[in-house]
């Protein structure tokens, strides 16, 4: 299976961005590049990050890779070159690897990102088919599919945006809008590249994070590393219209959808007030909204009347 699969992926990438030596050696040769190396790591599992009873594997494969490049975002960083291994059950290994791969293929000619190579290997794991018919059967049950990735890319002049380098007073924006992404957007996410470039170009961003496991879990994270906290302007949070439909749905208010849900893939920066003022002037292409100052006192806060309260950070918790 291994070298029919890969003499059709060296096919399939030819119209993508190259590396020196890709896919078909023991390793990949990548072009030196005059700026730092940037890199990142993130795996989807079955039964955790998707169900491949219900969800499309390509729509999968496009996520494993979007959420990459979303850390890249993140970073402030581009990306250049992935390296992609699946673990992929014995049976319909071929035809499960082609699915997910359309699905990072879509991604990378997206995002103009190189494939350099990866690997790929089957076992026998427990047949989701085999537990029963019930839906709760068929979530409980172990499956072996998993897909990780390894971007590689490199850092523009200027320095990493860290999670630790926000100050007292500055600016706390937010791309686009969260909230209610298990409706569909968590599977096609879009990473804000883009979004990323323009901003090193327009600021100098202190801090940044991307939204992976919910607004306020992230933005506590990004916080705790900074040694601040941050009075929120609740009523300003961009609460996404899939949020709204979900909260007909699940009994929750829209604002705990967008506070806690995540997979929304979306930027989390601080600024400077002066920068915060630039970047409201000019359109980016992707709303950015100020939902708060960092403050010296740690946590997240909010204020009601002449006091303040400490409001309790919600998402996902991977451990």
């Amino acid at each position: 299976m291994e070298q029919s699969f890969l003499a059709y992926l060296r096919g399939r990438c030819r119209s993508l961005p190259q590396v020196e030596l890709g896919i078909g050696d023991d390793a990949a040769v990548l072009a030196a590049s005059p700026h730092p190396r940037i890199v990142c790591t993130d795996q989807v599992i079955d039964g955790v990050d998707f169900l491949s009873a219900q969800h499309d594997l390509v729509d999968v494969g496009y996520k494993a890779m979007a959420i990459n490049l979303s850390d890249i975002a993140a970073m402030g960083g581009q990306a250049e070159s992935a390296l992609v291994t699946l673990a992929l059950p014995k049976k319909n290994a071929t035809k499960i690897a082609g699915e997910v791969y359309e699905g990072i293929l879509q991604a990378a000619s997206e995002f103009q990102i190189a494939i350099a190579g990866g690997d790929l290997s089957t076992y026998r794991g427990r047949d989701v088919a085999n537990t029963g018919d019930s839906d709760e059967s068929r979530h409980n049950t172990e499956s072996p599919l998993a897909i990780s990735i390894t971007l590689i890319g490199s850092l523009p002049d200027g320095p990493a945006w860290k999670r630790s380098g926000a100050q007292v007073g500055d600016a706390v924006l937010v791309s686009g809008h969260v909230g209610g992404s298990i409706l569909g957007r968590h599977l096609r996410p879009t990473p804000r590249l883009e979004l990323s470039r323009r901003l090193r170009e327009l600021a100098d961003v202190h801090a940044a994070i991307d939204i992976s496991d919910g607004l306020s879990l992230d933005l506590d994270r990004l916080c705790a590393a900074s040694g601040v906290g941050i009075e929120l302007d609740i009523d300003a949070i961009p609460i996404h219209q899939d949020a709204l439909r979900l909260a007909q749905q699940s009994g929750r208010t829209p604002f705990e959808h967008a506070w806690s849900d995540g997979e929304d893939f979306e930027l989390i920066v601080s600024v400077s007030e002066a920068d915060a003022s630039k970047i409201a002037a000019i359109d980016l292409g992707v709303p950015l909204t100020r939902i708060g100052t960092m403050v010296g006192r740690t946590g997240l806060w909010k204020r009601v009347d002449s006091k303040f309260e400490r409001l309790a950070p919600q998402g996902h918790s991977h451990l």
